[in-house]
């Protein structure tokens, strides 16, 4: 999704996010981030702020999902300072995270661990009594029986798109970004998110899994619903790429494929 620059924006969305921020002193694009028609670093009179947003009629626009779920996500998440609608565009205020950068899923990378460890202190959150999407909702098109819906049940709050360009590090912590899908669903399912990610970034089916043995859920989780959600998302991410063919998406659904052809020939005990 292209990203429209500070200088590009009609007048009267810069002037309405002037009315929350005060004079913007200094504006940059930031080029990362696949689902943003804005996406913007502002040094303003009330200090250093991210904003991002969509045209309000965009088909895409879940910033009222983000809203919602961030009071609730900040123990692992930048806090959201406003949310607007302004002169045609949906627009979220986060307090800027200076510093920071996207995490590294490659073999070997020292960042792995500190993810794992954020998914930890998200498994200590409590899943809100909000209309949050349920797993059984966003993967019933890909499950072949009713019964194996059951299976992907649970009370765990869910971040589900674990895409290293959501992940922040610094120094000291890391943040968790872009809540457009929280989901109530088995604590398993981000470990199984992740893994998928993993798998892209290079590691095998069985590092990836043994990365996914250390996140929560994951080893009280039944074999069967870790197949389940294994071949749900290998059908998703084959589906997204033949309606959209990006190579990212090729990749997605090769390695969400290699993932089920590992599961079915893994030794059973």
């Amino acid at each position: 999704m292209r990203h429209t620059d500070w200088d590009e924006l009609e007048a009267p969305v810069r002037l309405a996010i002037e009315a929350r921020m005060g004079r913007v002193r200094s504006a940059r694009t930031v080029s990362t981030g696949l689902n943003s028609q804005l996406a913007v670093v502002l040094d303003t009179s009330a200090g250093w702020v991210f904003v991002k947003g969509l045209r309000a009629d965009h088909p895409g626009v879940r910033q009222g999902r983000e809203a919602m779920i961030n009071p609730y996500v900040h123990a692992v998440a930048p806090q959201l300072q406003w949310h607007d609608q302004a002169a045609g565009w949906d627009l979220l205020a986060f307090e800027y995270i200076d510093g920071a950068r996207h995490a590294d899923y490659r073999p070997g990378s020292p960042d792995l661990p500190r993810v794992i460890s954020a998914m930890h202190d998200l498994a200590a959150v409590n899943c809100p009594d909000l209309p949050v999407k349920q797993a059984q909702q966003r993967w019933a098109a890909y499950v072949d029986h009713e019964a194996d819906l059951n299976l992907l049940d649970g009370d765990a709050l869910l971040h589900t798109d674990f895409n290293p360009l959501n992940i922040l590090l610094g120094p000291d912590r890391v943040w968790i970004i872009d809540w457009a899908w929280p989901t109530r669903g088995a604590a398993f399912i981000d470990a199984a998110c992740f893994l998928i990610r993993v798998m892209a970034a290079g590691h095998s089916a069985s590092q990836a899994e043994a990365l996914a043995a250390r996140c929560p859920g994951w080893q009280q989780a039944p074999s069967a619903a870790i197949d389940v959600f294994a071949l749900a998302s290998a059908r998703l991410y084959d589906e997204i790429a033949r309606q959209d063919p990006q190579p990212f998406k090729q990749c997605l659904a090769s390695v969400a494929q290699a993932w089920v052809r590992h599961r079915h020939t893994r030794p059973r005990s």
